[in-house]
């Protein structure tokens, strides 16, 4: 082995090593979806005439998340986020007890009271929109940050 094909193995090696420092100290046999990597819940309401979200919603890439989308029936609602749903690795859906593994999706839309709650980790970081298809107003969309 040539001095600059050990050199280049010996920085590969450092480099391999740095970039696969957990978040937690042990992920353990689950992996990204160990319990120590995952981040807070949050949740998306889907009602007439109210707010989508609380506020601005913040993400750990390489963190594991569940997010809760509640339908009260008041009418039949769709979230979109093509954006969003493009930088996230999806673990699965669930509604009704019926758990789901797609590939992507682009909405999610209810046509009566319920809930999912799609599990999943951060990928890719940047500012994402999350929105009932069809409206404008502020309130009718959410930000997902992506850090």
């Amino acid at each position: 082995m040539s001095r600059f094909t050990a050199m280049l193995s010996g920085a590969i090696l450092l480099a391999t090593q740095a970039s696969a420092a957990p978040l937690c100290a042990d992920l353990g046999f689950a992996g990204l979806l160990a319990k120590c990597n995952r981040g807070e819940p949050f949740e998306l309401t889907l009602a007439s005439g109210q707010p989508l979200a609380a506020g601005k919603v913040t993400l750990q890439s390489g963190a594991y998340y569940e997010m809760r989308i509640i339908a009260d029936g008041s009418a039949e609602l769709a979230i979109e986020g093509p954006g969003f749903f493009r930088a996230i690795w999806m673990n699965e859906i669930v509604i009704n007890d019926i758990e789901i593994r797609p590939m992507a999706i682009d909405s999610v839309e209810f046509d009566a009271a319920g809930t999912a709650t799609l599990s999943f980790i951060a990928i890719k970081p940047g500012s994402y929109e999350v929105r009932i298809p069809g409206t404008d107003s502020d309130s009718q969309k959410v930000t997902i940050a992506i850090q």
